[in-house]
């Protein structure tokens, strides 16, 4: 699970301040990944939510198929909160994720879901919850985590105010993590070309020094890979290095 924490500093912590759309616009081109970008979110979410009598924590989830969860916390605090959650594996955030659905819960004090997480949070000075989930399409899932030390408090203008601010911020997060998956489509093809190369230079090597078949040398690769249990290129990688003389074996793409 990648998790990351920022703190408020370099936000303007105006709860209602306007510009929503450059300000998530300029973190898509400044985010150097996924964690830095929902870092980012969440400060922004805790600073447009909290005023000076009344701070609000807040966190993001994002569960992509087949790829770690992300967790990104406004402070140190929502960092331990959200993580408490996802170590019970159940709670109102959860819930709001899965449910695709707003989930307020003023009052944890008289809550009786989530028993043993709604004892834990309320041991760190939580009393209200508010998660508000991320339409990304089908193509991860978001939620949207906000914490308030006071019952009842989250408004319905706070409500209000925290959807319409994840409906913007989905369009943003969606464009991130296409970005980030054709990056990491990328490397893999990559990562397959090079291993492709390493194993045909290994091939070819075999073939010269037993005067054998491209099948018969290819077996030998197989068989050396099997018996020593590591992976092909890795066997691929030593035959060509103990020809070369060289200890690590490159190869190169024009990108």
């Amino acid at each position: 699970m990648t998790t990351q924490e920022h703190g408020t500093e370099g936000f303007d912590a105006a709860p209602r301040a306007g510009g929503l759309d450059t300000r998530l616009q300029e973190l898509v081109l400044d985010s150097r990944d996924v964690a830095a970008f929902l870092t980012d979110l969440a400060v922004i979410a805790a600073a447009r939510l909290s005023t000076p009598s009344h701070p609000v924590h807040a966190g993001v989830t994002v569960i992509r198929h087949k790829r770690p969860q992300a967790v990104a916390s406004s402070d140190a605090q929502a960092r331990a909160l959200d993580e408490t959650q996802n170590g019970f594996g159940d709670g109102p955030c959860l819930t709001a994720l899965h449910s695709r659905t707003t989930l307020l819960v003023p009052d944890l004090a008289i809550e009786h879901r989530w028993a043993r997480y709604i004892k834990a949070t309320m041991a760190q000075g939580v009393s209200s919850i508010l998660a508000v989930p991320l339409d990304l399409a089908g193509e991860a899932e978001a939620v949207l985590n906000l914490y308030s030390g006071r019952s009842h408090g989250f408004s319905t203008e706070d409500i209000a105010t925290a959807e319409a601010f994840a409906e913007q911020a989905a369009v943003s997060l969606r464009l991130v993590l296409r970005i980030t998956q054709l990056g990491e489509a990328r490397n893999d093809l990559s990562n397959a070309l090079q291993s492709r190369t390493v194993i045909d230079m290994a091939i070819g090597a075999i073939m010269a020094e037993n005067r054998c078949s491209r099948d018969a040398a290819f077996s030998i690769l197989t068989k050396a890979s099997s018996t020593r249990n590591i992976k092909l290129r890795e066997v691929a990688a030593s035959v060509i290095a103990s020809i070369s003389g060289e200890k690590q074996v490159d190869t190169y793409f024009d990108e």
